[in-house]
């Protein structure tokens, strides 16, 4: 497994990467001076960008309370970042204990901060993988052990498909995925957008990172959504997913879309 070019058991400390930016932002402390400076750039850019990733994180919360809720009982998490809790397997076990999660990222420091932290037990695994190559993550024994496939799934595509390029077809890794889920299962997807401001200033700030940021328009989003039915209220900014209370101040502006489908068939 690479990433940008370089051996997976390589850590790369020299350019900011998405996970740490995020963990930045998100006030954790796994991040290293690249990662920081790059957040305080990102915040230059765009000033709602703590809101936004605190809003985007709040919507996963609360989308996995309610498709555990629904009565899924299987997680597989790409692109899941550093440990912040509470972390997936936190919020889904809180609502039904026998949840099992698997974790999925291409960092090395994700991985071996997830195997640290996480707290593993046969319910939980980490895997180093990479969205990119989704028949190996489907395939990888450490999913394979906590996730059974014949069985109704919640795939979460959090804050991920951003990174992917339109040369890297990002919708016929969503389709494979899709296509190894039984009936019963769901999307919860949630992706980075210019609809709402000028986002040039953020994909500069990740032009220079080990990830470039690809923003795509509301169709572009909703197209991931192909054979997952919508749920209510369909595909929003992220602080309008089933809000819990008042949404956080410039909600208007962030540029995240969040939505949950269900696979019919």
């Amino acid at each position: 497994m690479t990433q940008d070019g370089f051996q997976a058991d390589q850590i790369d400390t020299s350019r900011p990467h998405p996970a740490r930016i995020y963990d930045y932002l998100l006030g954790g402390k796994d991040n290293y001076e690249v990662d920081r400076e790059a957040g305080d750039e990102l915040v230059t850019a765009a000033p709602e960008a703590r809101i936004g990733v605190r809003a985007n994180r709040a919507f996963m919360q609360r989308a996995v309370r309610h498709v555990v809720g629904a009565g899924i009982r299987q997680i597989l998490d790409l692109g899941t970042g550093l440990p912040t809790s509470p972390n997936v397997h936190e919020i889904a076990q809180e609502v039904a204990p026998e949840v099992s999660v698997a974790y999925i990222d291409n960092d090395p420091i994700v991985y071996t901060h997830g195997n640290a932290l996480l707290g593993r037990t046969g319910a939980t695994s980490i895997v180093l993988g990479d969205v990119r190559d989704p028949r190996a993550v489907l395939d990888h024994p450490d999913v394979r052990k906590v996730i059974d496939f014949d069985r109704p799934v919640a795939l979460l595509l959090v804050a991920l498909l951003h990174f992917v390029t339109e040369e890297e077809n990002p919708r016929q890794i969503v389709a494979t995925l899709r296509d190894a889920l039984p009936a019963g299962s769901c999307l919860v997807l949630s992706h980075a957008t210019g609809d709402f401001a000028d986002r040039s200033g953020a994909q500069a700030v990740y032009n220079k990172a080990t990830a470039t940021m690809n923003l795509r328009d509301r169709a572009g989003v909703e197209a991931f959504f192909d054979g997952f039915e919508l749920i209510e209220p369909g595909l929003v900014q992220v602080p309008y997913w089933r809000p819990e209370g008042t949404p956080p101040p410039r909600s208007e502006e962030i540029g995240f879309y969040g939505g949950v489908g269900f696979k019919t068939a």
